[in-house]
């Protein structure tokens, strides 16, 4: 029997939402501003996971075009009904700017969790995290959090004033009936998040309360009636690493749950690992399992000793695969679809060590992430230069349009990161190299660029809490330049190197802790590595890559 070991996703992969579908289990995660929105893994037994072609993977499905950091698709929900796969979620245009939130909802659905999936249907914009929930009788509601505007100056967590509930037509294809307003939360406050379920004649409702940061929980209520009126939890939260902040796992809260093909209930929620003596989790919010008992009528965290808790566990059984079980379906990415692994386009499979990104292949492998939209075959081009990815200038880093920028999110506290780039630049306003960041105000930049005096130089561009600084590093002759990163927990240091082999340290050590959602301005997504063309002049100058290898490194801690 396979062990879980917590986080099951590390790395940025916020919003977990579970469903268990035949024999597969399912997990959907957002990804914010980072195309393509939603990420998919599939699982047998809960504890070893693998990617699926996302299903908002083309620009008709979701377009994020200047939408600021930490916008873009929030809390998304995976659920099976009627033979479909439905996935329902948010599209934030705004969410910082004063008491305003602009959270425009849709719902698209699929006969296979391959595809393909419909035209979005817009649901609404009240507030944000909806879920579909299906009941017994075949009928269908839509779910959210609602956001009231007018509350700013009053207590925290007025915002989020309380869960919506409003049946959808599906041969409408919109919500019919009235709203309403079925929840307010538990003194936590901040509720959010809302996921319904039916057991034994009841209706729990999950949400997540306390917001996203450390004092982050899950709620339990339920009712007899759909409409409520719903009582808490007696023992709530259900998870939380509130009062435990020796606690690996931070953050718990904001999750789904499903049931084994045995009748044991799992719950996928997020948490966060700080960085060792600090509150910064560069690794942005992960994904956790929990297996939950029934007593009583309510569900609880159950322990490594099978006792209750509501803090997170961090090893215990799987349930295992199905003694029987069918083959499982042919993805796209088998076929060399979007997001796909081709042949060749890696040199060692996730889990495994050092991983090489080449070029090789037909599409860009799937750990590969671009900010806003999908990676347009004119600024991205595996085809212009066989074995080699050939980027395009784009926009500056600043911009929340048109970057040209493909990267990695960081999974590990302590990496390595390298590249080989070829490019001559003929400008100061043409960069090239490699990056490591969290968004346009907090990030690293290792740039080949042109200086009029030395020619052909490398040099580190900074931001942080959107203050500019430049560092000026070597000057480099023609040819190809190895770039690399190396990352030891809270610091970094870049590197370069003239025949990949023999590498020199360049520019001051970095913070890490600058790449997280502590740091700043509250923000939702995680640390990310890669690769990066800017052209402020033309949008035309090119730079050819050759590989991107990421190696996580283990240390004495």
């Amino acid at each position: 029997m396979s062990r879980i070991v917590n986080p099951v996703l590390p790395g940025f992969h916020p919003d977990p939402s579970i469903l268990r579908a035949g024999d597969w289990y399912y997990l959907a995660n957002s990804t914010f501003e980072w195309y393509p929105g939603v990420e998919l893994h599939r699982s047998r037994d809960l504890a070893r996971w693998e990617s699926l072609p996302s299903p908002l993977a083309e620009k008709r499905l979701l377009d994020m075009e200047g939408e600021r950091s930490s916008c873009g698709v929030w809390a998304p929900c995976l659920s099976y009904g009627g033979g479909l796969f439905w996935l329902v979620y948010t599209n934030v245009r705004t969410w910082n700017a004063g008491p305003w939130k602009d959270c425009s909802n849709y719902l698209t659905w699929a006969p296979s969790i391959e595809g393909p999936w419909a035209d979005p249907v817009y649901l609404g914009s009240s507030g944000f995290d909806p879920s579909l929930f299906h009941d017994d009788d075949g009928s269908l509601w839509l779910l959210n959090m609602e956001w009231d505007y007018r509350q700013r100056e009053d207590p925290e967590g007025a915002q989020f004033s309380g869960i919506l509930l409003r049946r959808y037509s599906p041969e409408e294809r919109k919500c019919t009936g009235p709203v309403k307003k079925i929840f307010t939360g538990s003194p936590i406050s901040c509720v959010e998040g809302p996921h319904l379920y039916k057991r034994e004649g009841w209706y729990y409702l999950l949400t997540a309360e306390g917001g996203t940061v450390y004092g982050h929980a899950a709620t339990v209520a339920r009712s007899r009636s759909i409409e409520g009126p719903y009582e808490v939890h007696p023992h709530n939260p259900l998870i939380s690493s509130r009062g435990r902040p020796e606690h690996p796992l931070q953050k718990a809260g904001h999750g789904s749950w499903c049931e084994s093909p045995g009748g044991r209930t799992y719950l996928a929620y997020l948490c966060g690992r700080p960085l060792p003596g600090t509150r910064y989790c560069v690794l942005g919010r992960e994904t956790a399992i929990a297996e939950l008992v029934w007593h009583d009528g309510w569900p609880y965290v159950k322990g490594e000793d099978g006792g209750r808790q509501n803090y997170p566990a961090l090893r215990f059984d799987s349930p295992g695969p199905p003694e029987e079980s069918s083959p499982p379906p042919k993805a796209p990415a088998e076929e060399g679809g979007q997001g796909a692994e081709a042949p060749g386009d890696m040199k060692a499979a996730p889990g495994e060590g050092r991983r090489v990104y080449t070029f090789t292949g037909k599409a860009l492998h799937g750990d590969f992430k671009t900010l806003r939209s999908p990676a347009d075959p004119l600024r991205y081009s595996l085809t212009a230069r066989p074995g080699y990815l050939r980027l395009r200038g784009g926009q500056s880093p600043v911009s929340p349009y048109g970057q040209t920028l493909l990267a990695r999110r960081q999974e590990h506290f302590s990496f390595n990161a390298e590249t080989c780039l070829e490019c001559n630049p003929a400008s100061f306003q043409e960069l090239a190299g490699l990056c490591w960041r969290y968004d346009e105000r907090n990030h690293y930049l290792l740039a080949l660029t042109w200086d009029e005096n030395r020619g052909r130089v490398l040099s580190i561009l900074s931001m942080r809490a959107g203050h500019f600084s430049r560092e000026d590093g070597p000057a480099v002759p023609e040819g190809p330049v190895y770039l690399g990163l190396e990352v030891r927990e809270h610091r970094g240091i870049f590197r370069y190197s003239g025949d990949g082999r023999t590498f020199s340290d360049t520019g001051p050590a970095l913070d890490s802790g600058i790449l997280s959602d502590e740091y700043d301005s509250l923000g939702f997504t995680g640390a990310f590595v890669g690769i990066f063309c800017i052209d402020t002049s033309r949008y035309e100058a090119e730079a050819d890559f050759a590989y991107l290898s990421y190696e996580p490194v283990e240390t004495s801690r």
